[in-house]
């Protein structure tokens, strides 16, 4: 379609302009782009910069991330949420040794057999480190093209969305698919962005029917969602001898990941709940803190609560007493900040 020809070579000539400098761009390396689009989702890019340089000192290579454990993988992602995709990722480079011989497919077809690989995640790799001819459609993507196309309908149904994948298709070019991939994502972070577009940098003003029709604020058209819900713990932070008590969380939330005990009790009976169930017999050894953390459909309101208990005490059934030498090797996620910064503060008294 010769208007998408227009579109691309617009949009690329933009890019060449104005685009982001990344570590991940600028080379042909399926690994290191699949390591960056994995932190990606759902994160910003300032965040995820210091991660993806450690990560990749630790596992320089495919093969390294395939020979390590859950638990380091985890530590080095400690902090940037989401945890599924970095043990996704560990599975998958297992996989791609198992059944790929240790290099990804650039196929997407074969990409989408990998575990952590969905259709936007295949179409990156596939496009930016092979060159294929393939759209990578995230939510930046579905916004561009739903403005670019005046597309008023809720893009939360799925015949809208293949509608918008389809047209995102089409306009992929044969020739720097990655770069122009790359490019309708950047347009989507920085230009066309959510609620108020600043359509007079847009490179696309003059191809985009929002933009003359004067709706590009209202669109994309959202499906309704509902708010998270709230769930509340009482957090005891527990020091005996210099340990304090934690546990690896066998959940599917943050799985693998150690946290301080979650207990379904409210903070006035928490001393009588530790010795009840866990034969833990603590005080009060300061002013319980409040701390809040949002995941996507829930929020955990917790009740930090300082404690002191006897030393010498054996370790209750699915938890550990530990020293803050081992805390500090232990991976937490960003939900356990406040506990652990308070059992810190106590072990380091």
């Amino acid at each position: 379609m010769k208007q998408f020809s227009l579109i691309s070579a617009s949009l690329l000539a933009w890019y060449d302009r104005c685009a982001r400098t990344m570590p991940w761009r600028g080379i042909h390396d399926p690994y290191r782009t699949w390591v960056s689009e994995a932190m990606l989702q759902q994160t910003r890019v300032d965040t995820v910069l210091p991660y993806y340089e450690r990560f990749l000192q630790r596992f320089p290579a495919l093969p390294d991330l395939a020979a390590s454990d859950e638990a380091d993988v985890l530590k080095q992602w400690e902090g940037l949420g989401y945890y599924s995709r970095a043990r996704n990722l560990l599975k998958g480079a297992r996989q791609v040794m198992e059944q790929f011989g240790g290099q990804l497919p650039s196929e997407p077809a074969l990409l989408r057999k990998i575990s952590g690989i969905g259709p936007y995640t295949a179409g990156a790799i596939a496009s930016i480190a092979y060159d294929v001819r393939v759209p990578a459609v995230d939510g930046n993507v579905l916004r561009v093209f739903s403005r670019l196309c005046g597309i008023r309908e809720n893009i939360g149904l799925p015949e809208v969305r293949k509608k918008l994948e389809s047209l995102a298709a089409a306009a992929v070019p044969e020739k720097r698919p990655g770069d122009y991939n790359q490019a309708v994502m950047d347009l989507g972070a920085t230009v066309c962005v959510p609620g108020t577009p600043d359509c007079t940098r847009c490179p696309l003003s003059s191809f985009c029917d929002a933009f003359a029709h004067g709706d590009a604020e209202s669109l994309p058209i959202m499906p309704v969602s509902r708010p998270p819900k709230a769930v509340r713990w009482s957090v005891p932070v527990i020091i005996s001898g210099g340990r304090t008590l934690v546990r690896c969380r066998t959940e599917s939330l943050l799985r693998g990941m150690w946290s301080f005990p979650l207990l379904d009790c409210d903070p006035g009976s928490v001393f009588s709940f530790l010795e009840k169930k866990y034969r833990i017999r603590a005080q009060a050894a300061g002013d319980p803190v409040h701390a809040r953390h949002v995941f996507t459909h829930l929020v955990w309101e917790m009740d930090v609560i300082p404690a002191i208990a006897e030393p010498g005490l054996p370790d209750p059934a699915d938890f550990r007493w530990v020293t803050l030498e081992t805390l500090s090797g232990l991976a937490f996620p960003a939900a356990m900040n406040v506990p652990l910064q308070a059992a810190r503060h106590i072990l380091q008294a």
